[in-house]
């Protein structure tokens, strides 16, 4: 039973009276749990979009999307919040940090909500602002960040919730060839012994190297579809 199925999937950009984008184009897909796919092509291929249509931050024109073999792809959006919540981790390539916060309170303020208890939110988060080596950072606010610091932090939040899907948008993008390689030593890992499904979006050879599958995306379809 593969966790995430998606049949015919489409998603259509309606901009001014009569101008359509059709960003992503009658995909079918299965992603096994446990598996580390990324998904490339050129700029404006529809990757993003079709994170975005994954993790529930977007709606189809059509098609569906099952995960866990629940349908969620026309879900309410207090229903969609709850699916993310327990289950699907977001790397964005903005970061999304909340400004206000300290990083300590961006990486745990998704467990407050899935009401984890402060001990275990304190000892996840030393444990993995250890292996990202941003200890020393979790009293900053993300203003006091680099955009590397500010991705590290992002990852953190992302995995520290322990979700069953990591939907990751260029997480890379930011980061020297050390942090780079770090971070990812660290999602395979993961994936290895929690069974964590990746997603990933990237133009990063090194991500697209390490990947167990590959999925080329070209003018919103599935170009190919290649698996180590």
């Amino acid at each position: 039973m593969p966790i995430l199925k998606l049949k015919k999937l489409s998603k259509t950009y309606t901009e001014g009276k009569n101008v359509e984008t059709h960003a992503v184009r009658h995909i079918d897909l299965e992603i096994k749990k446990g598996e580390f796919v990324v998904v490339s092509g050129p700029s404006g291929s529809g990757k993003t979009t079709l994170l975005n249509l994954i993790g529930g931050l977007d709606a189809p024109t059509s098609g569906t999307i099952m995960f866990n073999a629940f349908k969620i792809s026309h879900l309410k959006e207090k229903d969609l919040a709850h699916v993310r919540l327990h289950n699907i981790g977001f790397i964005f390539q903005a970061y999304n940090l909340v400004p206000v916060l300290t990083a300590k309170e961006n990486i745990e303020y998704i467990m407050t909500l899935q009401k984890v208890a402060p001990k275990i939110r304190n000892e996840r988060i030393e444990k993995i602002a250890h292996h990202l080596g941003i200890y020393n950072l979790l009293h900053k606010k993300p203003n006091e960040l680099s955009g590397g610091q500010q991705q590290r932090i992002a990852v953190a939040r992302a995995i520290v919730s322990k979700p069953k899907l990591i939907l990751a948008d260029e997480p890379t993008a930011n980061l020297d060839t050390h942090n780079s390689e770090t971070l990812l030593d660290l999602m395979k890992k993961l994936n290895e012994e929690e069974k964590v499904t990746f997603i990933f979006s990237t133009h990063d050879p090194v991500l697209i190297e390490k990947a167990k599958r590959n999925i080329i995306l070209k003018d919103g379809k599935i170009d190919k579809d290649i698996t180590v």
